[in-house]
């Protein structure tokens, strides 16, 4: 598991992409991470973010869903038919809050949803418990 304990036993901690085009709230998202002591990259819209995605592969990505040149559908959608990041977790971050988005983007590839505005101790625990889940063993995983 990642926590804020590993940074002080000298490991590698989680690369994060924050994907976000309101610069107020990019900053707060990404001094916070950085305060949890994960490194972070930025991404202004969604065709920055591709663009990203196609050099560098992040443990998880923070993403709005309205932003320009490339919505966070968009991204979802694309991130799902390449094979390098289709199984990098996703935690939507955006003002859209309606049944049919949260929908939508889970539908698009999602792992988890935040409604903005948020509690900065929320968006942790959501990072933390995407990061968890990617790092999760197979065997520990109960077939049914």
């Amino acid at each position: 598991m990642i926590t804020n304990l590993d940074s002080n036993r000298g490991r590698k901690l989680a690369r994060l992409l924050v994907v976000e085009d309101d610069p107020a709230v990019l900053d707060i998202v990404q001094t916070r991470l950085e305060m949890a002591g994960y490194e972070t990259h930025r991404a202004r819209d969604g065709k920055s973010a591709t663009d990203m995605l196609a050099t560098m592969r992040p443990d998880a990505i923070v993403l709005d869903l309205n932003m320009p040149r490339m919505d966070g559908f968009a991204v979802l959608e694309w991130m799902a038919r390449r094979s390098h990041t289709a199984d990098i977790p996703v935690l939507v971050l955006t003002a859209r809050h309606g049944e049919q988005d949260v929908r939508r983007a889970i539908s698009a590839g999602a792992s988890d949803y935040l409604a903005k505005p948020f509690r900065n101790d929320i968006l942790l625990a959501r990072v933390e418990r995407l990061l968890r889940s990617r790092l999760r063993p197979v065997e520990d995983d109960v077939l049914i």
